[in-house]
């Protein structure tokens, strides 16, 4: 019987020396090609960043500019003052939306600067507003026959240099041991105020364009979506509920933060306070948070940055609050 011939040799192409070149050399290519590719995306992504960042200073000048000739404007006559103070105060408030609009990508400086400038602005604007009522009361002096009634004095505030306290504002002033309850229907381009609270219940139901809270003593405040800023000072003992596309806290001990914020929260001159996630709800909320462009959790609220810790560790002034120690979901009633 003859035998067989044997079957002829197939070689391994992993084995052999021609392809296996050939494979090392395409996996060359391609590593090459993705790695350009990477470096393309990222240079596309940094030079975006840096057009962004160019656009909103550019943005940010022309209003403060256009602010400042206001501001520099000489008049004695409280009717032209009148008119001035009412053009500014808007034109202020645009200057702060356009920085928590686009806080979450410029640099921390650029945002500590923008916010520092307004702060300026507003204390000038004070400074107007404090010569328009001195030109009032001249007026008032020498034309008994048309006086000008003061505001009462329920609502007049104590409070220090730069505060951020709008006396004209609605809002709830001088309060103590009470619940306070006020539909935000209506109010959806104003301001509303806290100021001067000890051991009150806040709940403030729907959206405004801006919150500002000053001295606040053992409260609990639930505040709906805010389209602007919520700038909070001298607060004790308390515990809040908001949600804002900027928040900043000055002068804030042993409080607790439910928060939610398109831009990083900012802290100053504080002392053990703590910062959870937004926990409120009321019938029409989610509305509200797309009204208000906040139906998206960013998790800013833990991203907290404090302006008097300028170390590459975490900050002693705050810490997150601990899961078992968080309330739970807060749902208010409308009404």
């Amino acid at each position: 019987m003859e035998e067989e011939e044997a079957a002829p040799a197939i070689s391994n192409p992993i084995q052999d020396p021609t392809l296996q070149k050939k494979h090392q050399s395409m996996l060359d290519r391609l590593s090459t090609r993705h790695q350009t590719r990477l470096e393309n995306s990222v240079t596309t992504k940094s030079k975006s960043s840096l057009e962004s960042t160019s656009s909103f200073i550019s943005r940010f000048s022309h209003l403060k500019n256009s602010i400042d000739s206001q501001l520099t404007t000489t008049t004695t006559d409280p009717t032209h003052l009148k008119s001035l103070i009412a053009s500014i105060s808007p034109s202020i408030s645009a200057l702060e939306k356009l920085v928590a609009e686009n806080s979450y990508y410029l640099p921390s400086y650029e945002v500590r600067s923008s916010l520092k400038t307004i702060s300026d602005l507003k204390q000038n604007l004070e400074n107007l507003n404090s010569k328009k009522k001195f030109s009032f009361k001249n007026k008032s002096t020498t034309k008994k026959e048309s006086p000008i009634t003061e505001a009462p004095k329920s609502d007049a505030v104590s409070r220090p240099k730069n505060s951020i306290i709008r006396v004209d504002s609605p809002g709830f002033r001088d309060r103590e041991n009470q619940l306070l309850v006020e539909n935000l229907a209506g109010l959806d381009t104003r301001e509303f105020t806290l100021s001067n609270l000890d051991s009150c219940e806040v709940r403030l139901i729907g959206t405004c364009s801006a919150v500002f809270v000053n001295k606040l003593r053992n409260c609990r405040v639930y505040v709906g979506p805010v389209k602007g800023s919520i700038l909070i000072d001298e607060v004790e003992e308390c515990v809040f509920v908001m949600a804002s596309h900027q928040i900043r806290i000055h002068r804030a001990k042993r409080s607790d933060f439910y928060l939610r914020v398109r831009s990083r929260p900012i802290i100053e001159d504080i002392g053990d306070v703590r910062f959870a996630p937004y926990c409120l709800e009321y019938q029409g909320i989610e509305e509200d948070l797309k009204k208000a462009s906040l139906e998206e959790e960013t998790g800013n609220w833990c991203n907290v940055d404090d302006f008097k810790w300028l170390r590459a560790v975490q900050s002693p002034n705050w810490s997150v609050l601990p899961q078992d120690q968080r309330t739970g979901s807060v749902k208010l009633s409308t009404f």
